[in-house]
């Protein structure tokens, strides 16, 4: 845990943009070929690239393992997350 913010830890580990491992992950949202959308300890993580698969996935210890080709990956915060469901939500039922 960080002392300073309060958070736990993350860690990613990218390899030859091949695999990756990542710790600190609190929930896997969604995933397919293309992009995979974790939500962490540090926010909510966007993975994308081209045949993307979870290989290892642990809840419990927080890790996961994704293989494929990496092309990006991407931080937002929860709170901006929750913003873009609702206001989608809020569109489609009005």
């Amino acid at each position: 845990m960080d002392e300073k913010t309060g958070t736990k830890a993350h860690k990613v580990l990218l390899s030859s943009r091949k695999t990756a491992s990542f710790s600190g992950v609190v929930d896997v949202l969604s995933f397919d070929v293309a992009e995979i959308l974790l939500e962490t300890e540090q926010g909510m993580l966007l993975i994308k690239g081209s045949d993307l698969h979870v290989n290892r996935l642990s809840l419990e210890k927080g890790e996961v393992d994704v293989e494929g080709r990496i092309d990006s990956l991407a931080y937002s915060e929860v709170k901006d997350y929750g913003k873009q469901a609702e206001s989608f939500f809020g569109r489609l039922f009005k």
